[in-house]
């Protein structure tokens, strides 16, 4: 028995060193990197340039004292609303009251020896007729005549200013707008051989936002519309968007009104005026701003979420690209303005390429992956 269990045992403990040897443990691959991905596609696409300015108000009026006198009242409230014709102070009248008075005095005396002297002349005028006087005589009553109607005329002017001048004691208000603080007190004398200024008032609404441009950007600019690269935006369509100095967006648009046709010799800049709406004044004069400034459209311009864009050490802008084989790999591109939650690009791309736009932090460039249905949840992988 124990030599025909011994060939047995023997068989089977080698059948099981066999088995032990063909099943090692199998060397398992982790699953690919599951990304929602973009196709590239060409779309009209504006072209904007952000440009820093400064808020100007559109009609600024310095209100100053047109005659010499002493301030007797201010009207206005100090930071108020005026409208054009408002009184604005009270300068003593009594002087050009007085100025008046004696201007038409002299008028009314200036009357009655013009009338004086045209009768003469009427009367010598009969004479001459029939050799009663001599010519002479004829000649100086008609000069005299001539002579008290300028006289009248001229004290008709007189009148005709001191009125202005009793009216300018009444300083109003040159233009509508709001009025900052008063310059003069009640009690100050004002335009005694110099322009007093007394008040100033700044139109509001609409703003007006002046930026600066380098020539070098409108010349890349013109260059691109001969080219036919790029098509120009009427000066009605262009859309203007201001960015507070605190990076908040004013929400009402603007509108680019025009271009100045000078440039400044010290910095190379041009002078490109928007207008914006102000209804509550939140826009105040002299305040620091910048514009994004729409300026021309590209007819195929390409543009990316701003979630798909990476940056390396350097800053460089990249995306990951996938080819036909669902590898990705890391593509520089160059963009150009931020439109909503897009980038635009301008050069590194171009119509058909597919990118990731989610899932970037598992995707390894040179690996492949797996591209998600964007209708499913995306399923992140950790075995990564």
């Amino acid at each position: 028995m124990k030599k025909l269990f011994a060939p047995l045992f023997l068989t089977a403990l080698a059948l099981a060193i066999s088995a032990c040897d063909k099943s090692p443990v199998a060397e398992t691959r982790p699953p690919l990197a599951k990304v929602r991905s973009e196709v590239i596609a060409t779309a009209p696409l504006s072209v904007n340039n952000e440009l820093s300015g400064r808020v100007v108000a559109p009609r600024v009026a310095q209100v100053s004292a047109r005659v010499a006198g002493v301030v007797l009242k201010r009207v206005y409230i100090e930071g108020s609303e005026v409208k054009q014709g408002d009184v604005l102070f009270l300068i003593d009248p009594a002087p050009f009251q007085a100025d008046l008075d004696s201007a038409q005095a002299a008028l009314r005396k200036s009357e009655a020896v013009a009338l004086q002297a045209k009768l003469q002349d009427q009367r010598y005028a009969e004479l001459i007729g029939i050799n009663a006087i001599s010519r002479q005589d004829h000649d100086n009553a008609r000069a005299a005549a001539q002579q008290a109607n300028a006289d009248v005329a001229a004290n008709k002017a007189a009148v005709q200013r001191a009125k202005l001048n009793l009216g300018y004691a009444t300083v109003t208000a040159p233009i509508s707008g709001r009025i900052g603080r008063a310059l003069v007190t009640e009690g100050a004398l004002v335009g005694q051989g110099e322009v007093t200024p007394m008040a100033r008032i700044q139109q509001l609404n609409p703003i007006h936002v002046d930026l600066t441009q380098s020539t070098r950007d409108l010349d890349n600019l013109r260059e691109a519309f001969r080219a036919g690269e790029l098509q120009q935006v009427g000066k009605q369509q262009a859309r203007a968007t201001l960015i507070r100095d605190n990076g908040s967006l004013y929400p009402l648009p603007g509108k680019l009104l025009f271009t100045d046709v000078t440039v400044d010799p010290s910095t190379g800049q041009i002078i490109l005026r928007s207008e914006f709406p102000n209804p509550d004044y939140d826009l105040l004069p002299g305040s620091f701003v910048r514009v994004r400034l729409e300026q021309a459209v590209n007819k195929e311009g390409i543009s990316v979420p701003q979630r798909a864009i990476l940056r390396d050490s350097a800053g460089i802008a990249q995306v990951l690209l996938i080819d036909a084989d669902n590898r990705v790999q890391l593509q520089p591109v160059q963009l150009g303005g931020a439109q909503n939650d897009r980038w635009a690009v301008t050069s590194g791309l171009k119509a058909g390429d597919r990118i990731v736009t989610e899932g970037l932090q598992h995707a390894r460039p040179g690996e492949q992956v797996q591209i998600d249905d964007p209708t499913l949840p995306l399923a992140h992988s950790t075995d990564r």
